[in-house]
């Protein structure tokens, strides 16, 4: 795959035609609709800017040998409808799941013969724009310590709180972490517990791109955390929780079966991305949007257009990692190479799924039974609701 190169100086500016001759080489494009802010709502960008460059069809070839056909999803049927913004997911041991709203900051078990039931409501939730109850996640350690952990949007900041669950309610949140810079855009959110045990943080800019290089802010940054809250042992810099840096809005976190971490990335208006994450890495933002090919920085894996990805959930599966997609609306299946170190040349091609077909994809969890479970997020504001929005799918390979 033809490498395309793109560096953004502070304060990043739009670029719409520089590139459309270059992006067909990369063979991530396809037709695109709007995606509008609220209606009568003026804000930043969101969570995805489009720009003006034309689609082109591919010509390049496959660059992982991966066959359209391999890992195919298919949609076994809906879990559970009628939900309000549902952003975070994470499973029990049960195989039963726990789900956030955004803005009702209600959290609801749904089982897996379907029937959702409230076990409680995060106080404290400001739900505006793309603020609220963001992620979940479930310690491997839930049958000794039985804790459910939250990321939301308080008054003046992010911050994540732990609750006891007993299997029916949650208890009193404990506040482990804040401090992480709040926007009307940009919160990053995702949570989840890497094979070491540490909780791993996506966080936003907020929209101030200098937090995102600031070593002392908590913007812009992959957080690691012990599941107390404290920085984990091991961390870059002792005493700190950051892992990585130089993030716009990560909303997509996952680990492999190699123990590789891999992140989604908002681009601003060029180039979306997919980054394996590296101890320490520099992942650019403001400085850079997409490839940048600067020994300082870490380069995405790759890259999409805004209007084909505008990337948030991520999940791992059958040797490959699915991307829900707001804007493009479609899921993403991107084969993982085994080695090592992988760069953009290494990755399998990347291959969409239910493009329309659901409208806007939130979040992508892989089931303890095999399956995928993927959500819509077509009531959050800037999607098109259809009777039953929004709702979960069941997804299952073959």
């Amino acid at each position: 795959m033809t490498s395309v190169r793109q560096t953004v100086k502070e304060p990043p500016v739009r670029r719409s035609t520089v590139l459309a001759a270059a992006v067909a080489s990369l063979g991530l494009l396809g037709s695109c609709t709007s995606d509008p802010a609220p209606t009568g709502t003026r804000t930043p960008p969101p969570e995805s800017q489009t720009t003006a460059a034309t689609p082109r069809a591919s010509s390049s070839p496959s660059r992982g040998g991966s066959s359209p056909t391999a890992g195919t999803p298919r949609v076994t049927g809906t879990v559970t409808e009628d939900l309000a913004a549902p952003w975070g997911l994470t499973f029990l041991p049960s195989g039963d799941a726990l789900v956030a709203e955004r803005d009702t900051g209600q959290i609801k078990r749904v089982s897996r013969d379907g029937t959702a039931s409230r076990v409680g409501r995060v106080p404290g939730v400001r739900a505006r724009g793309e603020r609220g109850l963001l992620g979940l996640a479930v310690a491997p350690t839930f049958t000794s310590r039985p804790f459910v952990y939250a990321y939301f949007t308080a008054e003046a900041d992010n911050r994540i709180v732990r609750m006891r669950y007993d299997g029916t309610t949650l208890g009193r949140p404990e506040v482990i972490l804040s401090g992480i810079p709040a926007g009307f855009v940009h919160n990053g959110g995702r949570m989840v517990f890497g094979p070491d045990g540490q909780l791993y943080v996506g966080t936003g800019d907020a929209s101030n791109g200098d937090d995102a290089q600031n070593p002392n802010s908590l913007g812009g940054k992959i957080l690691r955390l012990t599941p107390d809250g404290a920085p984990a042992p091991g961390n870059p810099r002792p005493g700190s929780p950051v892992w990585s840096q130089g993030h716009r809005n990560v909303q997509g976190l996952a680990f492999d079966e190699a123990g590789r971490l891999w992140a989604t990335e908002f681009g601003q208006d060029t180039w979306d991305e997919l980054n394996l994450i590296r101890k320490g890495g520099n992942y650019g933002w403001p400085e850079a949007e997409g490839t940048a090919e600067e020994r300082r920085f870490v380069d995405p894996v790759a890259v999409w257009r805004p209007e084909d990805a505008s990337p948030s959930g991520l999940a791992y599966a059958d040797g490959a990692l699915w991307m829900a997609s707001l804007h493009g609306q479609r899921l993403w299946r991107i084969q993982v190479p085994a080695s090592r170190e992988p760069s953009a040349r290494d990755m399998g091609e990347p291959a969409a799924h239910f493009v329309r077909e659901f409208g806007r994809l939130r979040t992508i969890a892989a089931a303890p039974d095999g399956t995928l479970w993927l959500t819509t997020s077509n009531t959050d504001g800037r999607g098109d609701p259809h009777p039953g929005d929004d709702r979960i799918l069941r997804l299952e390979l073959s």
